[in-house]
């Protein structure tokens, strides 16, 4: 099976779709030169008609991706997490409500591409992993893959989905490689993921460790390490936030008995306090011992080399996380 990037994942997958629906294109900033790496012989393939360059202004393009999708359009636009805040006004006051307020008589097949380049000597203004702000929107569906397997499946099906989605893509996992199936090689033809199905990435009997985005080879990595002292720990990648497989995790800790969340945003209102609520709520009597959160620090991300990387989840944060549900 062919070993690909992340961003190669992406690549084919918004190929595949433009190549199979001329309702498809792609807009963002600096796309035909290919800034980010994942719309690269675009322009030459399809034309400028359906790789549109746009001004630096993210509330003017939003709006225009969410009213071409109310005339049958199917946009993908890419942006960066910091820029959301800037069109926040078309994606929460419009589009997240449009399909509600009209009745079910308006659809707005968007796909946001969001980059999350945290970690990376990027400062306060582009480090953000906002997906947790977008949670909480009724409207909007959220996707975190983590890896290039799910990257290609998810967004090939968030551009046929008939609701907003914002896939978050980690950018500690766009340079990693996972083993991508051609299509020649696949059931149906092609790679769709559906929304709301967790992946069990590692099966264990003795810790649940759910991972978001990037934390999940944080998770798999503290498993890994576990394992050599007797420590049996399933990891699970729930891949989408909103629809979230709140089950496979339930079903999980019922057999486990433990839970530890290992996700990059800020901890407060996070998607691991999320989680930890419903598991609280709906699995308490399974628990042998408290929830444990591994989630960024509630400040500001600093541009320090030194200090960045202090704020984050680590492997060695999770081990001390499994550590202590265990004892």
């Amino acid at each position: 099976m062919p070993v690909k990037t992340y961003m190669q994942a992406i690549t084919e997958a918004t190929i595949e779709e433009m190549e199979r629906d001329p309702a498809v294109f792609t807009m963002g900033e600096d796309l035909r030169k290919s800034v980010y790496g994942a719309t690269a012989g675009l322009v030459e393939q399809f034309g400028e008609d359906r790789v549109i360059d746009t001004p630096l202004s993210e509330n003017g393009f939003f709006g225009a991706a969410l009213g071409a999708s109310l005339c049958g359009m199917r946009p993908i636009v890419e942006t960066v997490t910091s820029f959301l805040w800037v069109g926040m006004d078309q994606l929460v006051s419009q589009g997240s409500k449009m399909r509600y307020m009209f009745g079910g008589q308006a659809e707005l097949p968007v796909t946001f591409r969001v980059r999350m380049f945290y970690a990376r000597g990027a400062a306060a203004h582009h480090s953000d992993r906002n997906y947790p702000s977008f949670m909480n929107t009724p409207g909007l569906k959220i996707i975190c893959p983590s890896n290039a397997y799910d990257a290609k499946g998810l967004l090939k099906t968030a551009v046929r989905d008939n609701d907003v989605c914002l896939i978050f893509e980690d950018g500690i996992a766009i340079s990693s490689r996972t083993e991508v199936p051609d299509n020649e090689d696949l059931p149906g033809g092609e790679l769709l993921i559906p929304f709301g199905e967790a992946n069990t990435v590692r099966p264990g009997t003795d810790v649940t460790v759910v991972g978001i985005a990037g934390g999940v080879q944080h998770a798999l990595d503290a498993a890994q390490a576990m394992e050599a002292e007797g420590v049996s720990c399933e990891v699970i990648d729930p891949r989408t936030l909103v629809p979230l497989d709140s089950d496979a995790i339930l079903k999980s800790v019922a057999r486990t008995g433990r839970l530890v969340i290992v996700d990059p945003a800020h901890k407060m209102c996070s998607a691991a306090s999320e989680i930890a609520a419903i598991v609280a709520q709906e699995g308490f009597w399974d628990l042998q011992a408290p929830i444990q959160i591994v989630a960024a620090e509630q400040i500001n991300v600093p541009y320090s080399p030194a200090l960045e990387p202090l704020i984050y989840p680590t492997p060695e944060k999770v081990i001390e996380a499994i550590t202590t549900v265990i004892d």
